[in-house]
């Protein structure tokens, strides 16, 4: 019996997700694919060399890569790790691949689960597949594998990585200072997340978000994720 005033948390009976699978997962205007070095080496190394392509690796502890070979060692460490397990994400409508996500940090027994290493190219940036790579992740996270929590962090000097964060519709939980020493840098490292009470709503922003009818013929979005969420609040 617990005595009154002595809290120990709310009863479940969670029996842990599933680990993350080596499977494509589809999307309208995006689809990931597992990270094969063979397959998306060439896509990726060009996008790599993108005109500002360089500055997309400020936040990561590896890159920009002086040459191919580089890119290929960090590549083929990156396709044989299944935690983080990485995906390419590759459009739809051109078949090449232009980023990179993975989960990371899988804790399946607690059902706690991360989206990280993200790595878009500057083509890929502020675009909806971009947007949709991440929603499906998401999705395979709490509707395919079963798990309860979704973590999303970032250094905290990086703005756009917040922005997106808070744009899809996670929590900011907090900052832990001092976390990584990356790069010869300090990083204090912004905690965001998602739970499974949150992915409901979050879910049915994202499917009104990407429906064609949200966009005009020149691909601009008529309502933002934010509006659409504001306007469904429950």
């Amino acid at each position: 019996m617990i005595r009154p005033g002595h809290e120990l948390g709310r009863p479940t009976d969670y029996a842990g997700a599933r680990a993350p699978r080596r499977a494509v997962l589809e999307g309208r205007l995006a689809r990931l694919e597992p990270l094969d070095p063979m397959r998306h080496g060439d896509d990726l190394w060009q996008a790599a060399r993108e005109a500002e392509a360089r500055d997309s690796f400020d936040y990561l502890p590896y890159g920009p890569f002086k040459d191919r070979a580089g890119h290929d060692a960090h590549l083929a460490q990156q396709g044989s790790s299944s935690d983080p397990l990485a995906f390419a994400i590759v459009g739809r409508s051109d078949r090449t691949a232009r980023g990179v996500a993975a989960f990371a940090n899988i804790v399946a027994d607690m059902g706690v689960i991360e989206i990280g290493h993200v790595w878009f190219a500057p083509s890929l940036q502020r675009t909806a597949a971009a947007s949709e790579a991440i929603f499906l992740l998401m999705a395979e996270a709490f509707d395919g594998l079963g798990y309860r929590r979704l973590e999303w962090k970032t250094n905290a000097l990086n703005r756009p990585s917040r922005r997106a964060a808070e744009r899809f519709g996670f929590t900011h939980e907090g900052v832990f200072r001092q976390h990584r020493v990356w790069k010869g840098r300090n990083r204090d490292t912004a905690w965001y997340a998602l739970i499974d009470a949150d992915w409901p709503l979050v879910r049915e922003s994202f499917a009104l978000w990407l429906g064609p009818a949200n966009f005009d013929a020149r691909g601009c979005q008529r309502r933002s994720l934010g509006q659409i969420r504001a306007g469904l609040g429950r």
